[in-house]
């Protein structure tokens, strides 16, 4: 370079010729973490246990107001609801007996273990619960009708048990898919208890207002804005708070899920508010919380496949923690 050239044209021929920034790749652009192995099977499993756990606090709301349907109603949703998480987690696990051998410790820390002694603890109470239901059917006389007369309070007894033991039911797979290393779930780790509690609670009532008539879907309504107040405010947090992370929850298949699961669910709280003496608007209102609640149970759980699957939400996080921390250290030395 002449010595006669001016110093900024040098300069500028310098920066010209500078390494430019890297950006983040992986090899042959494969995701970095290894998505997860779970189907749709899994999401459907997110979303019976929360039904379970709401129809049992829904029961127990009707069996305390002398709400004869609306308990009933409860109870045998719990049932079905929680059968069918048992069979969509055996699917899962492959071998019914792996359930078994998942008994034999229990580990405080590890919210799977939690979540199957959970399990075990609310399945029997909220069987026996919908069974005493029937025991209206049993014969008056002999054995048939000690067994009419036992089942009405030992059902009471335990469709409490099973609501004592909702709140945990609905929650623990909250917290079961943040202690995951995928990027959108373990960073949602504040949001996703929230979501999934409130998306119970919506469900259960909208179990109410299907089944049971108007005069007795009082607890079910109170349910349905409560359950719709937390299932929108954490997916509304979990869309707006996590920065990059919170873009596969508001785009493609999981976005348009949200989307829609945010529409059903304040269209029906406003109808169970709105329709309190319309049979045909709690039923409308009921079938919309329901599908509300599949809808974003199976949105959070596709954001999450989505951000294992692209190296960014790996890469770009972890960038920016490094660059916090170094920011941080470079004050404190200040």
């Amino acid at each position: 370079m002449s010595p006669d050239r001016p110093v900024g044209d040098r300069f500028r021929r310098h920066r010209d010729l500078a390494v430019p920034e890297a950006e983040f790749t992986s090899y042959y652009g494969r995701p970095i973490l290894k998505p997860p192995v779970w189907t749709w099977d899994i999401a459907a499993y997110l979303f019976t246990g929360g039904v379970a756990a709401g129809s049992s606090l829904l029961a127990a709301g009707g069996q305390l107001t002398g709400r004869p349907v609306l308990r009933r109603a409860g109870r045998v949703t719990a049932l079905a609801a929680v059968t069918a998480s048992a069979v969509f987690l055996v699917k899962d696990l492959g071998r019914p007996e792996r359930f078994h051998h998942m008994l034999r410790v229990a580990k405080p820390t590890s919210p799977m273990s939690v979540g199957t002694w959970i399990l075990t603890a609310y399945g029997p109470a909220a069987g026996l619960a919908a069974v005493a239901e029937a025991a209206s059917w049993l014969p008056r006389r002999g054995v048939p009708g000690v067994v009419r007369r036992v089942l009405p309070p030992v059902g009471h007894a335990a469709g409490l048990a099973a609501a004592a033991t909702a709140p945990a039911l609905a929650t623990y797979t909250g917290v079961l898919l943040a202690d995951t290393a995928v990027p959108s779930w373990h960073e949602a780790y504040p949001e996703l208890p929230v979501i999934f509690a409130g998306s119970a609670l919506a469900s259960g009532a909208g179990v109410g207002l299907v089944a049971a008539p108007p005069h007795e879907t009082g607890p079910a309504r109170r349910l349905a804005v409560a359950g719709a107040a937390l299932e929108l405010y954490g997916s509304h947090r979990v869309e707006t708070r996590l920065g990059l992370l919170s873009e596969p929850y508001t785009t493609g298949r999981p976005g348009r899920l949200l989307r829609a699961a945010r529409a059903l669910t304040v269209a029906g709280a406003a109808g169970a508010l709105l329709g309190r003496r319309s049979r045909i608007a709690s039923v409308a209102s009921g079938v919309a919380l329901l599908a509300g609640s599949v809808a974003t149970r199976f949105g959070i759980f596709y954001g999450g496949v989505a951000s294992a699957r692209d190296p960014k939400y790996t890469v770009v996080p972890q960038r920016e923690r490094v660059a916090r921390r170094r920011a941080e250290t470079g004050d404190a030395d200040r």
